[in-house]
C-alpha cells in the first residue's frame, strides 16, 4: 500500500476528570518529527508515545495534541470525603468532652478543613491508561487516513505515467520521418548552392547528424523509468524518496530529448513531458 504522508485524526473519551480528546495531525516531512501537547498528569506518556508512532510510520511531520476539560455538568456537584469529615467530628467530640463546652461543629468550618471537601481524585495511571486506548484508536484512523489519501496519489500518478508512455510512444513513431526529413532538407540545400562536394565526407556528416539528433536511448531510459515508478507503487511500503528520485531521472531524460528536438513537435512532447514529470514530482512529496 502507498501511503500519504497528510492526515488528520481526533477522537474523544470521558474520563473521571473531564472529557479527554486527542488530535493528531500529520504533514509531509523528510524523515519522521513528532510534537506533543499534553496535560501534566499524562507528560510521562511522552516517550512510550514516541516509541509507538515510530512503530507505525515511517516518515511526517506528526502532532500529537490531547486536552482534558472539566465536565461543565458537574460544576456544581459537591464531593466530600466522608471518612474524613467523620475524622473531624470524632476529633472535635474529644477536645469537647476534655474542655466541657458543649460547642456545635460549624458546617461551614469543617468543609473548609483540609481534605473534607473538594473535587475528587482520579489516579494518574487510570487517566494514562484511558489516553493510551485513545491513542490507539486515534492512531488507527490516521493510518486509515493516510492510506486512503495515500491510493488517491498513487491513482494521480498512474494516470500521468499513462500519458508519458503515449508521448514517448508517439515521439517515437514519428522518429523515422524525422530522420528523413531532415535528410532531405539537408541535401535540399546543398543542391541550392551548386557545389562540388565530397560524398563520402557528405555521407560521414550526415550520419554525425543523424547522432547527435537520436534520442533512442532517452526514450528508453524514459520507458525504464516509467516502469521502474509502476513498480515501486505495486512494491508499496515507505517509497517516497525512491520515487523523488525516479522523478529527477525522468526529468534528465526529458531534457535531453529536449536539447536534442528537431521539431517543433518533439520539442512540444518534451515539453508535455517535463509538465508531468512536475505534476508526479508535486504528488509525491506527500508519499511516506
Amino acid at each position: 500500500m502507498i501511503h500519504s504522508m497528510t492526515a488528520f485524526a481526533r477522537e474523544s473519551t470521558s474520563t473521571p476528570q473531564g472529557v479527554l480528546t486527542l488530535e493528531l495531525r500529520s504533514v509531509n516531512h523528510r524523515y519522521l518529527d513528532c510534537s506533543f501537547k499534553l496535560p501534566d498528569m499524562l507528560r510521562a506518556l511522552e516517550p512510550q508515545l514516541r516509541d509507538t508512532f515510530s512503530a507505525a510510520l515511517a516518515r511526517g511531520k506528526v502532532e500529537c495534541h490531547f486536552r482534558l476539560q472539566a465536565e461543565t455538568g458537574d460544576s456544581g456537584q459537591m464531593a466530600i470525603n466522608e471518612s474524613r469529615l467523620q475524622a473531624l467530628l470524632t476529633a472535635a467530640d474529644l477536645v469537647r468532652k476534655h474542655s466541657g463546652e458543649a460547642v456545635p461543629v460549624d458546617p461551614l468550618r469543617a468543609l473548609q478543613f483540609p481534605g473534607v471537601y473538594g473535587t475528587p481524585q482520579v489516579s494518574e495511571e487510570t487517566l494514562q491508561q484511558q489516553a493510551h486506548v485513545l491513542f490507539a484508536s486515534a492512531l488507527d484512523s490516521l493510518k486509515s487516513a493516510r492510506q486512503r489519501e495515500g491510493e488517491k496519489l498513487a491513482g494521480l500518478i498512474q494516470d500521468r505515467l499513462d500519458q508519458v508512455e503515449s508521448h514517448v510512444a508517439a515521439t517515437r513513431d514519428i522518429l523515422p520521418d524525422l530522420r528523413q526529413r531532415q535528410h532531405d532538407k539537408i541535401l535540399s540545400r546543398l543542391a541550392e548552392l551548386n557545389a562540388d562536394i565530397d560524398q563520402d565526407r557528405l555521407e560521414q556528416e550526415l550520419v554525425y547528424l543523424a547522432q547527435k539528433a537520436d534520442v533512442d536511448e532517452e526514450l528508453d531510459r524514459l520507458e525504464a523509468h516509467v516502469q521502474e515508478v509502476r513498480r515501486t507503487l505495486e512494491k508499496g511500503g515507505p517509497c517516497g524518496r525512491r520515487l523523488d528520485f525516479l522523478m529527477q531521472e525522468l526529468n534528465r531524460e526529458a531534457n535531453t530529448l529536449s536539447s536534442k528536438s528537431q521539431s517543433a513537435t518533439t520539442t512540444l512532447s518534451a515539453v508535455e513531458l517535463k509538465v508531468l514529470i512536475e505534476q508526479m514530482r508535486e504528488q509525491i512529496q506527500n508519499i511516506e
